[in-house]
């Protein structure tokens, strides 16, 4: 299998950029022997950028790196909703984004791309402290409150802090596959798997005791993916009714529990497709999806392609 192509990332720092928002996809997607990307860090002029949260930083490239760049991450920072990034930097994420780069904001990072006039009709989202403030300043972007990333394409934005590790293992698992993704999850001691649709952590007046449960239930789910799992059955394991744990998973994940399992096996038929050389009809059994014809139904349905395209892909270096 050829070795998969190497993909360029910049990190754009901005003044009062949040620490934990910049190391993340500098972690993720460190340069390393196993990890086919090079990471650059750059901001609106070469030298020192002050941050937030007591550090500053010092930046070998300004925005010109961009056109380097295939894909731009934007770590979030202090006051967005108060102080638009410098000029400079709008048209080179824009002129970027023309030439085919991919640009993604982590946290508050959405209100610089959203300065571009990418977000303009798309839906987006942001920290949930600022999800409001978003909306008021670009009444054309699609603000949704509830999520923890949103994928556009071409365009892309997490939610708070933590959710900046979703988004990137998301984009790994695009890039190089769900066994990548896993093991860089794994490194990063993360859940290797949130999806876009769950809900963001925002503070309740009522605690909810069922949190740990429901992950426990999932992992347990996850480890029983070629078994039969029913909605009682993961009710029982929870110790709740099925009523209740269907319109708390729905709010903990964004999907029912069907589909969330659903998902699962198809993402565990990825990573054998990727790892291994089993029949489309061995893998379907072993996932729980029983036929390959029943695997392929849902491989076309959730991501629009085919088994045996999808093993081709990643055969040619992803």
């Amino acid at each position: 299998m050829p070795a998969p192509r190497l993909r360029r990332v910049a990190v754009l720092i901005l003044e009062g950029a949040k620490p934990l928002d910049v190391g993340i996809p500098a972690q993720v997607f460190t340069t390393r022997a196993s990890m086919p990307y090079e990471v650059r860090v750059c901001g609106a002029a070469p030298g020192p950028v002050t941050g937030g949260d007591g550090l500053s930083y010092h930046v070998a490239h300004g925005p010109d790196e961009l056109a380097w760049a295939d894909i731009v991450f934007i770590p979030g920072y202090r006051f967005p909703d108060r102080d638009d990034p410098p000029e400079a930097v709008v048209d080179a994420l824009t002129a970027a984004h023309a030439r085919g780069t991919r640009l993604a904001a982590i946290s508050t990072g959405a209100f610089a791309l959203a300065a571009t006039g990418l977000l303009d009709g798309r839906r987006a989202t942001t920290h949930w402290h600022y999800t409001r403030a978003l909306a008021a300043k670009y009444p054309l972007v699609r603000v949704d409150e509830n999520v923890l990333f949103v994928d556009e394409g071409s365009v892309l934005t997490s939610a708070g802090a933590a959710s900046g590790i979703d988004l990137c293992l998301h984009i790994l698992r695009g890039d190089l596959g769900v066994a990548a993704s896993n093991h860089a999850a794994r490194r990063l001691v993360a859940a290797p798997y949130r999806s876009g649709g769950q809900a963001q952590y925002v503070p309740r007046s009522v605690p909810e005791p069922l949190g740990e449960r429901f992950a426990t239930t999932r992992e347990w789910a996850l480890r029983r993916l070629g078994e039969p799992l029913t909605l009682e059955a993961l009710a029982r394991h929870a110790a709740v009714s099925p009523r209740t744990f269907s319109r708390r998973f729905v709010e903990d994940t964004g999907y029912t529990p069907m589909q969330w399992v659903m998902r699962a096996r198809v993402d565990m038929a990825r990573e054998l497709l990727e790892r291994s050389q089993r029949s489309v009809e061995r893998i379907a059994a072993d996932v729980g999806l029983g036929t390959g014809a029943n695997l392929r139904l849902h491989f076309q349905r959730i991501l629009g392609t085919t088994p045996s395209e999808y093993r081709r892909t990643f055969a040619r270096g992803g």
